[in-house]
């Protein structure tokens, strides 16, 4: 990631950047994630067949409802990830400039839970409104502000912020400290910094370990976000034993595939675009 000499701005600006190109290239495989696991009637038997429903019943606009409040969410958290991740982990280097695979993990949960608890929560609770009424016969939003205007005023902006804390602080925990482990192996084989294509595929690698890992965080924060379910659950432990109670514990994996598609694909993007404008960063303003 940010070396000792690079500026707190330069990993915002390029992790805002990232995590917009990534938003938008993935958001898809987010939209058909979501969709199945608000689904209570197993209304779609795979990812597959929402892909086809969507497509049959929306056409392909309908693959990007709620992608406004997703891209810019995931702009900003991206920016704010990178940048809490760099500034922990320059504080928790040794005398030689080393970090200990526990420091790793360490920083990437802070950031995690800096951008689940400031960005995340709300972002994601419009999107998930949004994209929870398009499944609807009648549709009760216009578009992404009437539906954040309907979210405050029912005081929901911030529900579900707990299991989004938790996902984003174990995502960020196990996909930085991957990440981190294997550019480091990698650099000292070869004595050179990543190319764009092995952040690429680096990012790849850690992106599907992160899913299994924090799939059941992701179902409960969903379920909570939803428009039906909105209210029901009082805990997330309440929400996840209700889930394991109606539907088996498999239950905590459903929507596992197509985020295992965007997490896989959207690590490989953030980390390699990442990578690449703070090469050009530090060319354009060296420190």
């Amino acid at each position: 990631m940010a070396s000792k000499k690079d500026a707190p701005a330069h990993s915002l600006i390029a992790g805002i950047v990232a995590g917009a190109v990534e938003g938008a290239a993935t958001y898809p495989t987010e939209l058909i994630k979501t969709k199945m696991q608000l689904q209570t009637t197993h209304k779609y038997t795979s990812p597959l067949s929402c892909l086809q429903h969507t497509l049959q019943t929306q056409g392909p606009q309908g693959l990007y409802r709620g992608l406004a409040p997703m891209l810019l969410g995931n702009a900003l958290k991206a920016g704010v990830r990178f940048l809490t991740y760099d500034t922990i982990k320059e504080q928790l280097r040794d005398s030689q400039g080393r970090l200990t695979m526990p420091q790793m993990m360490c920083a990437g949960m802070c950031a995690g839970i800096t951008e689940g608890a400031l960005v995340v929560a709300p972002t994601e609770a419009v999107k998930t409104r949004l994209i929870h009424d398009h499944c609807m016969p009648k549709q009760r939003y216009s578009g992404a502000r009437d539906c954040l205007r309907e979210v405050l005023r029912e005081g929901g902006l911030y529900r579900g912020v707990g299991p989004v804390m938790a996902r984003q602080g174990a995502n960020s925990c196990v996909r930085f400290a991957a990440y981190d482990s294997l550019k480091q192996i990698v650099v000292k084989s070869t004595g050179k910094q990543l190319t764009g294509v092995q952040a690429f595929f680096l990012g790849m690698c850690a992106g599907i370990v992160t899913v299994y890992a924090t799939m059941p965080l992701d179902v409960v924060k969903t379920r909570m976000q939803g428009m039906s379910d909105a209210g029901a659950y009082k805990s997330s432990v309440r929400c996840a034993v209700g889930i394991v109670t109606q539907d088996g514990v498999w239950a905590l994996w459903r929507g596992a595939t197509p985020r295992l598609a965007r997490l896989m694909f959207s690590g490989a993007i953030v980390f390699a675009v990442y990578e690449q404008n703070m090469k050009l960063l530090r060319k354009a303003t060296p420190i």
